[in-house]
């Protein structure tokens, strides 16, 4: 077993840092949205995929899975018939989940000028 002191301290700017890939997972196309969603309550699959507007099955799949691999997201079969599958956040994915969605929230807010921002941009490049 290695000693805690032999460990890096965790830092995304490293290249190897483990933290880098979990935020990658986090803030990638589907991730913060599937975080958000889960934030609202646990969702069975077809619903958290119908939620989260556009994501294919298969990328909703790999999304979960990454996420429930770092320890955000529990996958859990409840014995019925047909067998039903639940996901929820656990408590660190929680206050994740909650981070992400004060950043949705900021955005949602100032949309109208994040718009008038980009057709500014767009007006210049395009002159």
């Amino acid at each position: 077993m290695s000693d805690p002191s032999d460990e890096l301290v965790a830092s995304v700017f490293a290249r190897e840092c483990p933290s880098r890939h979990v935020l990658a997972d986090v803030t990638g196309k589907w991730g913060g949205l599937a975080l958000a969603a889960l934030h609202e309550g646990s969702y069975r699959f077809n619903a958290l995929r119908r939620r989260v507007d556009g994501v294919s099955e298969k990328m909703l799949a790999q999304t979960l899975q990454s996420l429930e691999r770092d320890g955000l997201v529990v996958r859990e079969v409840q014995a019925t018939i047909p067998p039903r599958v639940e996901y929820s956040l656990t408590p660190l994915g929680e206050q994740v989940a909650v981070k992400m969605k004060e950043l949705i929230d900021l955005v949602e807010g100032e949309i109208t000028h994040i718009r008038a921002a980009q057709d500014t941009y767009d007006t210049e490049r395009a002159g």
